[in-house]
């Protein structure tokens, strides 16, 4: 009975081994291939901690550092640019002006951009095109050229005002410009782009055949488009919505041009406290700061969307 056995086992050991063998063949080739895959993402990985990482790092380290004197002779670790920024209203209120402006400018592109989405997702594929065309074709010209723009249509005497004025709408020029109207105007304008090729992504995925559907049950076409439409694009709202404040909350050449000295936004804070007083480590301070609140603003709307807060509204 040994030989017989003995020759059992050998068997028996002989199909593992023949089963283990593609196996680990397998995952020879997977470890290859992550190697493979991280040795072509070494340079941008290198690009990115030395271009990204290292000066995000060492503007975080300024941001800790007092001084009072241009050549830093006196500086020393503290936390007194955080305690001034924190303590003077005039920081504060930037902060405020900066998130209310940022919200209005993504009201108003939400506003204006979602008609657009909705006419460009249900026209012909020829008709879509040329909307995509006129939508992007702002993103060809250069921020300061199209700000300049609205700065010759804002102006008291500018063509928006003479055209009020003319009509008899209005007695007086309004003040659109160097105001918080204008940068929001500016911004709007900017970035109204985005906004609407965000939301118009959802609405190409949703099927035609819903609201279709939703007509043969009865439905008339507004209650289909808040039953139907509107919830399913929800996801491209958020996407858009998120894109826009970010953009509007980092923006220093709008509301430099559009707002001056008279809508003082975060940004435009910075980039004086850094290049015209000078103050380095306040300024590392403050944009640090605004990249703090941006982030969590974002994050606290994204996560109120993920727990279907803004889809119960339309249950």
């Amino acid at each position: 009975m040994e030989p017989v056995r003995n020759y059992a086992d050998q068997e028996v050991s002989e199909q593992k081994t023949v089963k283990a063998e593609p196996q680990k063949r397998t995952k020879v080739k997977k470890r290859r291939t992550w190697i493979a895959g991280l040795l072509l993402l070494v340079p941008i990985l290198l690009f990115i901690f030395g271009f990204f990482v290292v000066p995000m790092l060492y503007i975080l380290y300024l941001s800790f550092i007092s001084t009072d004197s241009l050549n830093g002779t006196d500086a020393a670790f503290s936390l007194q640019n955080y305690i001034t920024l924190f303590t003077d209203h005039y920081y504060l209120s930037s902060m405020w002006l900066t998130v209310k402006i940022s919200l209005y400018s993504v009201l108003v592109s939400l506003i204006l951009g979602y008609p657009i989405a909705l006419t460009m997702a249900k026209s012909s594929p020829k008709v879509r095109g040329y909307i995509t065309l006129l939508i992007a074709s702002p993103l060809l010209v250069s921020i300061v050229v199209r700000n300049f723009g609205w700065y010759l249509l804002l102006l008291p005497n500018g063509t928006i005002n003479s055209l009020l004025m003319n009509l008899g709408i209005i007695h007086k020029p309004l003040n659109l410009l160097f105001s918080e109207i204008g940068v929001v105007i500016g911004l709007s304008n900017a970035y109204l782009p985005f906004m609407v090729l965000a939301i118009v992504t959802s609405l190409y995925n949703i099927d035609p055949s819903l609201e279709k559907a939703g007509a043969i049950l009865g439905a008339s076409p507004l209650r289909s488009f808040f039953s139907i439409t509107l919830p399913l694009s929800l996801p491209g709202i958020v996407s858009g919505c998120v894109l826009v404040f970010s953009l509007s909350m980092s923006a220093y050449v709008t509301p430099s041009l559009m707002g001056g000295a008279n809508v003082p936004m975060m940004p435009v804070v910075v980039y004086d406290q850094i290049n015209n007083l000078l103050k380095w480590t306040f300024g590392s301070a403050l944009s640090y700061v605004l990249l703090l609140i941006t982030l969590l603003s974002v994050f606290i709307f994204t996560r109120a969307f993920e727990k279907s807060k803004f889809r119960e509204v339309f249950r």
